[in-house]
C-alpha cells in the first residue's frame, strides 16, 4: 500500500454531516431482529449458503462478517462455486437497507456509507468477486465481468430481502459507484434508489481528451505550474532518482516482473503525480511547501522524491503493489477502459512510455481482450432509462472528467457536482439547495415517513468511527 495513504489518512473524508435524529428509531440503543425470539444472527445463518466468519460488537448495531456461496458463473450455476465475503451492519429490520460496494475488497471494520447515515438504516456490503479471498480457485478470469458481479449483488439481495423487507438503496464510491450503476442496469427492479459517488464513465476508451481539458483548467494556474514543475523535474533527474528507487526496492523486496522493469514502474509513478494530487487533495494543499517543493529546479533530490512518493507512492507499480489490484486492472483492460492523458509541459525526450495501458499491470499469464461495447451499453441505458438515480461528483476530481449523464428519458435522476471537492465528494459537500434536495430524494426512495423527507436531514447522528470513508482501497489511478 502506498506511502501516500499514511499522509492521506490525515485528510480522511468524513461521510455525511452532523445531523439531528429525525426518527424514533435513530435513538434506539440496541439493534433488533424480526421478533423478540428470533436473533438476527440466526436469521442470517438460516440463509442457504451463508456462514459466519465473525461478529464484532458496535453500540446500536450488530456487525457480521459473513461468507456466502456464489456460482462462479451465474449463467451456469452447476459449474462450480466460490465463497464471497459480505458484511451486514444490522440496525433493525424495520429500517431501510443500503447495499454498498466499494468495487474492491470489503472492509471488515464497521463502516457506514453516507446514504446509510441519511436513512438511519442497515447496510449490506459486498466484496467484489476475484478480490481475495473472494476468488474462485482455480480462477477463470473470463468470469470476472460487470454482469457476473451484478448477478452476485442480485443474488445477495434476493437472499436478504426476506429478512430486510423494507426499501433498499444501492451505493458506492468511485469503482463502487460504477458497480452500483452496472447493478441497476442489469437488475433495475431490485433497488428503490441508487446513489453513485464519483463514478467514472469511459464510454469510448480511445477518446480521452476530456481529461486533457480538465488538467488545463483545474485549480489555479499557479498550482498547476507548481505541480507540473515537480513532475517534470522527477523525469529530468531520472537517473539519480532511479538509483534511489533501486535501493528502496531492494530494501523492501520489491520486484517488477509484471510491469516489466524498474524504469517503467518509475515513470508510471511519476506520471501519476499530478492526477494523484487532484484526486485526493484540495486546492489549499498546493501551498504546502512540505508536500510540494515551491521551486522544483532548486529542490533537493530528497524533496522531489518525497513529494512524488507521498502523492503517488513508489510501491504502486511493483509486483507487490499491483497484486491486490489485479482484478481491477483486468477489468480495465477488458471492459471498463482507462484514461490516457498528455503531458504538454514535459519534453518528449523525458517521457519514454507515456500512460501505460492496464494490460501492462496484469500478469502475462492472464489473457485480456477489450470489449468496447460494454461501457457504451451502460452509458446508453443510464441516459435513457435511469430511475431514482443520483450521481455526485467533485469539481476538482480528475475521474469526473468523464462522467455519467442523464437525458430526457431518465426519470427522477440527477447529476450534481460538489464545488471544490475531490474524489471524496459527497452529498454533504453540495451547495445548500442541492444538498437538501438530494437528501430528500434519498429519504423518499428509502420509504421513510413524509415528515422526514420534508425536513431533508440525515436521520442518524454523525458517528466519528462509523462515518469515515476508507481511502486505503483507492490509490491513485485506480477509481
Amino acid at each position: 500500500m502506498r506511502k501516500a495513504l499514511r499522509w492521506l489518512l490525515t485528510l480522511v473524508v468524513l461521510i455525511g454531516t452532523v445531523g439531528t435524529a429525525g426518527a424514533a428509531t435513530a435513538a434506539e440503543p440496541e439493534a433488533r431482529g424480526t421478533s423478540a425470539t428470533t436473533d438476527i444472527k440466526d436469521q442470517l445463518l438460516a440463509v442457504p449458503g451463508m456462514s459466519l466468519i465473525e461478529e464484532k460488537p458496535y453500540t446500536g448495531y450488530r456487525f457480521f462478517v459473513l461468507s456466502y456461496t456464489q456460482p462462479v458463473d451465474h449463467r451456469h450455476p452447476s459449474k462450480g462455486t466460490f465463497q464471497q465475503r459480505i458484511t451486514v451492519l444490522h440496525k433493525d429490520v424495520s429500517r431501510p437497507t443500503v447495499f454498498y460496494t466499494g468495487g474492491y475488497n470489503v472492509s471488515t471494520t464497521p463502516r457506514r456509507s453516507e446514504p446509510t447515515q441519511i436513512v438511519d438504516g442497515n447496510q449490506v456490503s459486498m466484496e467484489y468477486r476475484f478480490f481475495t479471498p473472494s476468488r474462485p480457485a482455480p480462477a477463470d478470469w473470463t468470469k470476472l465481468d460487470i454482469w457476473q458481479a451484478a448477478s452476485d449483488q442480485h443474488r445477495i439481495f434476493q437472499a436478504l430481502k426476506k429478512i430486510y423487507s423494507k426499501n433498499w438503496i444501492s451505493t458506492g464510491g468511485s469503482k463502487g459507484g460504477m458497480t452500483a450503476t452496472y447493478y441497476e442496469r442489469f437488475y433495475p427492479r431490485d433497488m428503490d434508489g441508487v446513489v453513485a459517488y464519483v463514478a467514472p464513465n469511459d464510454v469510448v476508451n480511445n477518446e480521452d481528451s476530456a481529461y486533457d481539458r480538465f488538467f488545463a483548467k483545474v485549480g489555479t494556474e499557479e498550482c498547476r505550474d507548481r505541480l507540473n514543475a515537480v513532475q517534470r523535474e522527477a523525469l529530468v533527474r531520472r537517473e539519480a532518482l532511479e538509483k534511489k528507487y533501486a535501493e528502496y526496492a531492494a530494501a523492501e523486496g520489491f520486484t517488477f516482473t509484471t510491469v516489466g522493469s524498474l524504469d517503467k514502474a518509475y515513470e508510471a509513478v511519476v506520471l501519476d503525480y499530478v492526477w494523484g494530487f487532484w484526486q485526493y487533495n484540495l486546492l489549499a494543499n498546493c501551498g504546502d511547501d512540505t508536500l510540494i517543493p515551491p521551486d522544483a529546479k532548486t529542490a533537493t533530490d530528497d524533496q522531489i522524491w518525497n513529494s512524488v512518493d507521498t502523492i503517488s507512492g513508489f510501491s504502486a507499480y511493483a509486483d507487490q503493489g499491483l497484486e491486490t489490484y489485479t482484478p481491477y486492472y483486468y477489468q480495465a483492460a477488458t471492459q471498463l477502459g482507462a484514461p490516457t492523458i498528455g503531458f504538454p509541459h514535459i519534453e518528449k525526450k523525458y517521457v519514454r512510455y507515456g500512460y501505460q495501458p492496464p494490460r501492462n499491470f496484469v500478469p502475462r499469464d492472464i489473457p485480456t481482450k477489450f470489449q468496447p461495447y460494454a461501457m457504451r451499453d451502460v452509458d446508453t441505458w443510464v441516459r435513457n432509462n435511469a430511475r431514482h438515480m443520483l450521481y455526485v461528483y467533485g469539481q476538482n476530481d480528475p475521474w469526473g472528467a468523464e462522467r455519467f449523464r442523464v437525458d430526457k428519458g431518465a426519470k427522477d435522476a440527477y447529476v450534481f457536482t460538489a464545488p471544490g471537492m475531490n474524489h471524496g465528494a459527497n452529498v454533504a459537500g453540495l451547495v445548500a439547495d442541492q444538498k437538501a434536495f438530494a437528501t430528500a430524494r434519498i429519504l423518499a426512495w428509502a420509504g421513510v415517513p413524509a415528515t422526514a423527507v420534508t425536513e431533508a436531514k440525515p436521520l442518524a447522528t454523525f458517528d466519528r468511527k462509523l462515518d469515515v470513508r476508507d481511502v486505503e482501497r483507492e490509490p491513485t489511478l485506480r477509481p
